[in-house]
């Protein structure tokens, strides 16, 4: 069964409780937290007065634990939702009420709000540990105010709290043994948020102005305003520059990676030449071996010819050469004849060589 946030509030003091109130249930929040009704709270149990050890007991068991926190809650932060987590887990069957102060209390005994009072308002019924916000809480709790609503317990936090003539303005309620106490938030506050923004004043003027918002809804004056234009450029071209930069730097970082692995392949490159030409050409390398080898071959060619073998077949004459002509006779060298100048002086000349060659014989 899924119950509505709206429908929880109110029948938390029926006479059977919610489920959605019962501890361990799982809640679905669809909707924001309701007002408190300007009456008073449609109680219709018997409201019983309770200790802090009762009610961390889980008693009583017909309907939750009513605990009261209030405060500005102005720029709503985590500070003050962790203060309204703790109120809420005070006990094992809580219904948390939240009092915002109206502007005009606030303005009276605190100071200047950054939020209007509806903002607040709004801003507390989106939180998930509210129940029920009251609009335009007192600034001081009355025993009336905590009998109209029904308030078992109030929380916040145990630092004395002087306001409004009053060292103290929980002091009867803790007498009463109504008070319980939660933890602050360190370092978070809305005083502190206001500090910030006051110190960079320079810094969130220029940002709005950059964002579209005019002097005169920042009241800057005409002046602050092309001053804090002018920054705004500056700083423009200074991000141009500081991104320029980082992209040199990181063209730089690439140019060197590049390089150094170039430089190293190049090593890797002349050392293996460096040892392939040693390997080949060194003092015991493969290129002297063979040269050594080829070098003792031809010697031994040189000292040592090779004889053909006898009974290997004559060599034959190629059909294109001629076989040379027999020298002739010793004594025809001193007389040779002259070459015959025709046809038939050469026929007459080689008869009367034959002649005398019979002659001779």
């Amino acid at each position: 069964m899924v119950k509505q946030r709206r429908v929880r509030a109110h029948s938390c003091c029926a006479a059977v409780a919610p489920f959605c109130c019962r501890r361990g249930a799982v809640k679905t929040l669809t909707e924001p937290a309701i007002f408190a009704r300007e009456t008073s709270c449609d109680c219709r149990a018997p409201h019983e007065k309770l200790t802090i050890a009762q009610a961390r007991r889980g008693t009583p068991v017909d309907r939750p634990v009513r605990v009261y926190a209030d405060g500005i809650f102005d720029l709503f932060h985590s500070g003050h939702a962790r203060a309204l987590m703790q109120a809420k887990n005070l006990f094992p069957n809580t219904y948390l009420i939240v009092g915002v102060c109206s502007d005009e209390l606030t303005h009276k005994y605190k100071g200047f709000t950054v939020m209007t009072e509806h903002e607040r308002y709004e801003a507390l019924r989106h939180c998930r540990y509210v129940d029920e916000v009251l609009r335009d809480a007192p600034w001081t709790l009355t025993p009336e105010f905590l009998e109209k609503h029904k308030i078992d317990f109030v929380a916040h936090d145990d630092i004395p709290y002087s306001s409004a003539g009053s060292e103290d303005v929980y002091k009867h309620i803790k007498e009463a043994g109504m008070f319980v106490p939660t933890q602050r938030t360190e370092g978070i506050s809305t005083s502190d948020l206001i500090t910030r923004i006051v110190r960079d004043y320079d810094v969130y003027a220029r940002r709005n102005l950059q964002r579209g918002y005019t002097a005169k809804e920042l009241n800057v004056s005409y002046i602050n305003e092309k001053k804090y234009r002018l920054q705004n450029q500056v700083d423009r071209m200074k991000e141009k520059v500081r991104t320029v930069e980082e992209k040199s730097k990181h063209f730089v970082y690439r140019v060197e990676e590049k390089s150094h692995d170039l430089i190293q392949k190049w090593e890797e490159k002349s050392r293996e030449f460096i040892g392939n030409f040693l390997e080949l050409f060194g003092p015991d390398g493969t290129w002297k071996q063979v040269f050594q080898e080829r070098s003792g071959r031809m010697l031994s060619y040189a000292l040592s010819p090779r004889e053909s073998p006898c009974n290997s077949p004559p060599r034959e004459l190629s059909p294109l050469r001629s076989p040379s002509p027999p020298s002739p006779p010793a004594r025809w060298h001193n007389a040779r004849p002259s070459p015959p100048t025709s046809p038939k002086g050469a026929s007459a000349s080689m008869s009367s060589m034959s002649e005398g060659d019979e002659d001779e014989k």
